[in-house]
């Protein structure tokens, strides 16, 4: 479990962040009082570290491993920020405007539509 305060446009924002379930339940109980604004849960022990849906290996040392390498990697990185990307800024000023805008939506945002288990025509 992970707990931050983040001072956002002259705001303390709390946030939490549990990894599994049984981590949620903890973090439920022990709210006496406490003020999260944003709680994020994720199922998978360790944050789904082989990404959403992905499944897991069976050895926990390698679960530990990967969960690491995912955590160094990230601290590496000059950039952190997906906002502070001057690839992305440089992006919205050209073309796409600014973040929420009607073109940056038509383009970046994915719908989807119930669609038959099977083709047309069966198997």
């Amino acid at each position: 479990m992970k707990e931050a305060s983040v001072e956002v446009a002259g705001y303390t924002v709390n946030v939490a962040v549990a990894h599994s379930l049984s981590q949620a339940k903890k973090l439920i109980e022990s709210l006496d009082g406490e003020n999260y604004h944003f709680i994020e849960v994720m199922a998978c022990p360790g944050g789904c570290v082989g990404g959403g849906g992905q499944p897991l290996p069976m050895d926990f040392e390698k679960i530990k491993k990967r969960t690491k390498g995912v955590y160094d990697v990230d601290q590496l990185l000059v950039i952190r920020k997906s906002h502070e990307n001057p690839d992305l800024i440089k992006l919205y000023e050209d073309y796409l405007d600014h973040p929420g805008s009607e073109r940056s939506h038509k383009l970046l945002h994915t719908k989807y539509a119930e669609r038959s288990k099977y083709p047309s025509g069966g198997i």
